[in-house]
């Protein structure tokens, strides 16, 4: 096996270049999912953006000599390989929004000090043409798999997963596989994931003095938001100089700033948090629960609108383990609860903020809900259900994860690593047999959906490494026992 994996590892380093240019290639198109135009239905269901990097990354799998297969434009997959049974790899080329405050180009690929900075190029650009290129080692050494394997390329795994239940319902379920979209060594298991929104409806009001008027924050439900604007107005000068005063003295207990300026006859309110991964809220700042925080002080006219602000103060607030809302959860095996806040849309007829939530594998999604009821009755709050994903697990004593295990450890020489427990959501749910591979590696810092975003050039070899030896021997008589 080590001249196996010496062979590899020389492959790999000769098509290294022309990896980083397909990597350029792909970065540099802002591929974040979006309602597409009317013309563009057919061609683009989740928005030019995707639909651009989804057909260079056809053409590039084409060009490198594998089978390119485009399943209405919903999703797709590059093949090679012969053979009844089908390894696959799913990888995702949407991305989130790229946000504010990069130092780097995020659609550049810029490189500084060994980094490659740009959108996806963490999650989950870099680690998809690491894939593809794992593949293009092993035909370039002639090592032809006895199994099929497919690169199966999602284009909205950021957001509902509509293009893989259309590529599922249309093409063969793989047999097994992995996803390189979390961590190394290898996630064997990760918590459910549930969304929903948490709404109010407004009553009319007309009595004189502060009137809130709207409040826009977030950017996707699975981040932490980073900016946060709220618009009020009232007839009286002294409300605005009250609102000013009070944003000093909030600074001063909480620490966050609020923005006030002057729109016409309104004034505009902002804040700024620090994203962060949705899986990770308490490595951010959330800028919804800031203002929040905020708004608390302030009396508006409407009592409805008041009471929802109270209500989110009261069970939500800066917290991220659910535990006032009622549904912290626990066990040994996956640990806590984790809640995230990630899109907030208020007017004056209604609230509706959106929740992300992780929980332990011993549950399910309605000890969740159960837990709520009892806050949201007391302040006439309603729960609209969106999505969940059941908790997956794999022990870590199969022979597929020990096949895993052993590819990175004789790739990397770490042998104190061990398969991990993830709050974070991959594409292996949707398939039979998966788990999260990579591509993160143990001693790396956790980028994705931040500012910055970057891989090392050297951590973009390793992996493309460490997936061309696991494919080898995935499919070369199957993972070991």
């Amino acid at each position: 096996m080590n001249d196996e994996l010496t062979l590899i590892k020389e492959k790999v380093r000769e098509n290294f270049e022309e990896e980083m240019e397909t990597l350029r290639g792909l970065v540099a198109i802002k591929s974040v999912a979006e309602q597409p135009d009317d013309g563009q239905q057919p061609s683009a269901p989740f928005g030019k953006g995707v639909a651009d990097a989804f057909r260079f990354m056809l053409d590039k799998g084409t060009e490198l000599g594998f089978e390119s297969v485009n399943v209405d434009n919903y999703g797709g997959h590059i093949e090679f390989g012969e053979g009844q049974e089908i390894m696959g790899i799913a990888a995702h080329l949407d991305c989130v929004p790229e946000g504010e405050g990069w130092d780097h180009d995020p659609f550049g690929c810029e490189e500084a000090d060994g980094k490659i900075y740009g959108r996806g190029t963490n999650d989950d650009k870099g680690p998809a043409v690491a894939s593809l290129y794992a593949m293009k080692a092993l035909k370039d050494l002639g090592m032809m798999p006895d199994k099929r394997v497919r690169l199966i390329l999602g284009l909205d795994e950021e957001t509902n997963w509509d293009g893989m239940r259309y590529y599922l319902e249309n093409e063969e379920m793989p047999d097994f596989g992995f996803t390189p979209d979390a961590d190394f060594p290898v996630i064997n298991a990760e918590k459910g994931i549930l969304v929903f929104d948490l709404a109010k409806k407004f009553g009319k009001f007309s009595a004189p003095g502060l009137e809130f008027r709207s409040f826009r924050g977030g950017e996707a439900e699975n981040m932490v938001a980073s900016s946060a604007r709220v618009i009020v107005k009232s007839d009286k000068k002294s409300d605005y100089d009250k609102i000013r005063e009070t944003a000093k003295y909030y600074e001063e207990l909480r620490g966050h700033e609020i923005g006030v300026r002057t729109m016409g006859k309104s004034l505009e309110l902002t804040a700024y948090g620090v994203p962060a991964h949705g899986a990770h809220p308490e490595k951010g700042v959330n800028a919804i629960s800031v203002m929040m925080g905020f708004l608390g002080m302030l009396d508006f006219t409407n009592d409805d609108v008041s009471d929802f602000i109270e209500f989110y103060n009261r069970y939500i607030g800066m917290e991220t383990n659910g535990s006032r809302l009622g549904c912290r959860l626990e066990d040994e095996l996956s640990g806590e609860t984790v809640l995230n806040v990630g899109i907030i849309d208020m007017d004056t007829k209604s609230g509706r903020i959106t929740v992300n939530i992780r929980y332990p594998l011993s549950f399910r999604e309605d000890d969740i809900y159960a837990g709520m009821d009892e806050a949201c009755t007391e302040y006439n709050v309603g729960i609209v259900k969106k999505e969940n994903k059941d908790p997956l697990y794999i022990p870590e004593d199969s022979a597929y994860i020990k096949t895993l295990m052993q590819a990175y450890t004789d790739c990397t020489g770490d042998t104190e690593s061990r398969p991990l427990i993830i709050g974070g959501g991959t594409y292996a749910r949707a398939f039979e047999n998966f788990v999260a591979f990579g591509a993160k590696f143990p001693d790396g810092e956790s980028v994705e959906h931040q500012k910055n975003e970057y891989i090392t050039r050297d951590d973009f070899l390793k992996m493309t490494e460490i997936y061309a030896l696991a494919i080898r021997r995935c499919t070369s008589g199957g993972p070991e026992e």
